[in-house]
């Protein structure tokens, strides 16, 4: 995965074709780029990103911001009690204990 300015690539080879493929995540607009070698692919990124931003500011759209933290999430009330029970059993609030898990996932 590459970072910039906040912003997340995921990435992606085509052996048949020999490039690099990136698309920029988190966005509700779609950024994709690509490039022949790391070297090139870290530019265009780069590039991406700045184009990005700069469309955004003729536009006058506000481009899309890092994640807020906050995660809606909705699972059955057997897996709540479960999860919570859990998380109690290592002394922890049941955010503390989600928040650890995923960490740990990703």
């Amino acid at each position: 995965m590459m970072s910039y300015k906040g912003y997340q690539a995921v990435l992606k080879y085509d052996d048949e074709a020999e490039v690099f493929h990136g698309e920029v995540i988190g966005t509700r607009d779609v950024v994709f780029f690509e490039g022949g070698s790391v070297e090139e692919l870290n530019r265009e990124f780069r590039v991406s990103i700045d184009d990005y931003l700069a469309f955004c500011a003729e536009r006058g759209h506000e481009p899309d911001k890092r994640f807020s933290g906050r995660i809606p999430l909705r699972v059955s009330p057997d897996i709540h009690r479960a999860a919570n029970a859990t998380a109690k059993s290592e002394g922890k609030s049941l955010n503390a204990w989600i928040a650890e898990t995923i960490e740990r996932a990703v």
